[in-house]
């Protein structure tokens, strides 16, 4: 299934959802049941695509410009790669999965034209999937001017907490402007870009394990800022940055960590406070692009100049911006945002003429109104935007970069060797937690242990949430988890529990409660099964990293690891070390063995 055929034109009459709060538990469908249940009652309010089947779109509000999104059903009958890598090969095949699709604005002109549109593509503002055990991956994220990527984040976070997802995972890849998000935000806050979604540490690249990620963060962060200093020289431009920002700080700035914290929350209140320009631009409304707001504020302001910050009519104003700008949809809207906002040292002034009743603007230069002491309560306003970034990219760039080959040599190599294991910690998941819930319904926890013909247990299913009535017993307890989890679950199709642990003794169970089930392997498949993973940097798994197969032992290792480039081929014949030296302690036995 790699496209969707859209070529069913939309009604004026289908349902509009609000796209900030769609997916929150109560919209648009009640969340208190199962996963499953969940999935069934969003799926209702969405409207049916006719070609592929089992697929529902959702028409959602955003001022900015309309968005689709797509939910695709997929029956499945094989393992998942994504799985493997995250650390979940231990989990049986499910049955289903759950395709969560936002095209990106090219997409979505792109469907417009064609009627079809590539599922699986790495440009969509947002795909996610979510398995029928409600274990999901984020496949890939795309922010951009049109819809950002923290708004699409805390999308696709309610929309998994309000599904009752129970742990989804994603391959850290975030990036601006050439730095690495997990690793900038690791030094500056601790954990990850994604962390501020609650993502965390789940699995890392070339046998990086959660102490090794921990230590290595606390490494560079309590990097002392005189040691990097001396390494650059004095009068580098590294020490002329430390230097700016602790005038603007004021606390001391002591250790890396410090300089790129202070940096970051001054980037923050710098693109926040400094000018109209960027509150226009974080305006729903806004359907054009920041090169054309810019340049639209900036013949607003000049026009406003002309009349020697006296106050003119909104109508002068726009008459004699339209000399520039021909887009009056354009002019109405940054006249109407501007009112009140700060432009680099002007504030736009915007009232009602009490007499006339029409609206007027004035200029008013506010870079003198501050007193000494005023300014030093506002360090932001003493450097632009563009030179914080320019600045953090110089930090990045000569310091975690690896570049650079000061940062190889000396006091630096710790920092070089630290920053390649936080970059390589690019697994992180997140688990959702539901409440127990009294009432009508109840939840109960179970899970399934599948034992072969020898008694002996070959697989075991994570605890699902069942949902029952409040004074269900064991029994209804048992029959509806055999329900459960023979639509979850590629092996337990046909389930027939054997036993159920523990022994109900009381006439009801009670709420949270934990039990467990007991059946038979049946055929198939079961495990997320990988391959077999044996490399020199403790690996034993697959971590989705390339990888080479050794012909004779048959374990893989990484490219990486066995020194062959990325940019070259893999060879069509390879021996991993431990065969090779077999081999050739194979040669001396047979050399030195008389005939």
């Amino acid at each position: 299934m790699s496209q969707l055929d859209l070529s069913r034109k939309r009604k004026r009459g289908d349902k509009v959802f609000k796209f900030k709060v769609f997916g929150a538990r109560g919209y648009p469908a009640a969340s208190n049941g199962s996963f499953l249940e969940n999935i069934r009652a969003l799926l209702e309010f969405g409207q049916v695509e006719t070609n592929p089947a089992s697929t529902w779109s959702f028409q959602l509000e955003s001022r900015r410009h309309p968005l689709l999104l797509f939910v695709v059903e997929e029956p499945v009958d094989f393992s998942c790669t994504h799985c493997r890598y995250t650390g979940w090969g231990h989990h049986m095949i499910c049955n289903k999965n759950y395709h969560f699709l936002l095209p990106s604005k090219s997409g979505s002109d792109e469907y417009a034209k064609t009627n079809a549109i590539e599922l699986h593509r790495e440009t969509h503002s947002l795909h996610g999937v979510l398995h029928s055990n409600g274990f999901g991956h984020l496949l890939c994220i795309n922010g951009g001017s049109g819809l950002p990527g923290y708004q699409i984040m805390e999308f696709w976070d309610r929309l998994c907490s309000g599904l009752g997802a129970r742990e989804v995972s994603l391959r850290d890849s975030a990036n601006k402007k050439g730095m690495e998000l997990r690793l900038l935000h690791s030094v500056a806050y601790g954990r990850p870009w994604f962390g501020q979604w609650d993502y965390t540490f789940k699995r890392g690249s070339y046998g990086v394990d959660k102490e090794m990620y921990q230590n290595a963060i606390k490494t560079i962060q309590n990097v002392p800022l005189t040691l990097i200093a001396h390494q650059f020289g004095f009068g580098s431009e590294i020490q002329v940055i430390f230097c700016r920002y602790q005038q603007l700080s004021s606390h001391s700035l002591m250790t890396l960590g410090d300089v790129f914290h202070f940096m970051l929350e001054l980037k923050f209140r710098v693109s926040e406070e400094s000018s109209g320009y960027s509150a226009i631009m974080s305006d729903a409304s806004c359907r054009w692009s920041p090169k054309r707001v810019e340049k639209a504020i900036h013949v607003v302001v000049e026009a406003l100049k002309r009349a020697e910050f006296q106050w003119v009519s909104r109508q002068h104003v726009r008459d004699v911006a339209r000399a520039y700008i021909g887009d009056t949809g354009l002019l109405d809207f940054v006249l109407k945002s501007l009112g009140n906002h700060m432009v680099g040292k002007y504030l736009v002034r915007r009232c009602l003429n009490p007499v006339t009743k029409v609206l007027e603007y004035c200029l008013e230069d506010v870079s003198t109104t501050f007193s000494k002491q005023e300014a030093n309560l506002r360090p932001q306003q003493k450097i632009s935007w563009a030179q914080l970034v320019k600045d953090l990219l110089c930090l990045y760039s000569n310091i975690l970069g690896d570049h650079n080959p000061i940062t190889r040599n000396g006091a630096f190599a710790a920092i070089h060797l630290a920053s390649r294991v936080i970059l390589d910690a690019k697994h992180l998941a997140k688990e959702y937690r539901t409440p127990v819930e009294e009432g009508s319904k109840k939840k109960i926890y179970c899970r399934v242990n599948i034992l072969n013909n020898a008694d002996q247990e070959v697989a075991a299913t994570p605890y699902h949430c069942v949902v029952v009535r409040s004074g269900a017993t064991f029994d209804e307890v048992r029959r509806e988890a055999e329900r459960t989890f023979g639509e979850t679950y590629v092996a337990l199709r046909n389930m027939a529990a054997e036993a159920m642990r523990p022994q109900g003794t009381e006439a009801v169970v009670r709420a949270g409660s934990k039990v467990e089930l007991v059946c038979r392997q049946g055929e198939g498949e079961v495990y997320q099964e990988g391959p077999v993973v044996n490399c020199v940097c403790g690996a034993r798994d697959d971590d989705g990293e390339r990888m080479v197969s050794c012909d004779l032992c048959r374990a893989w290792h990484h490219t990486s690891c066995v020194r062959i480039p990325d940019h070259h081929a893999v060879p069509d014949i390879f021996l991993c070390t431990g065969c090779e030296q077999d081999i050739l302690r194979f040669r001396c036995y047979a050399t030195s063995t008389p005939i």
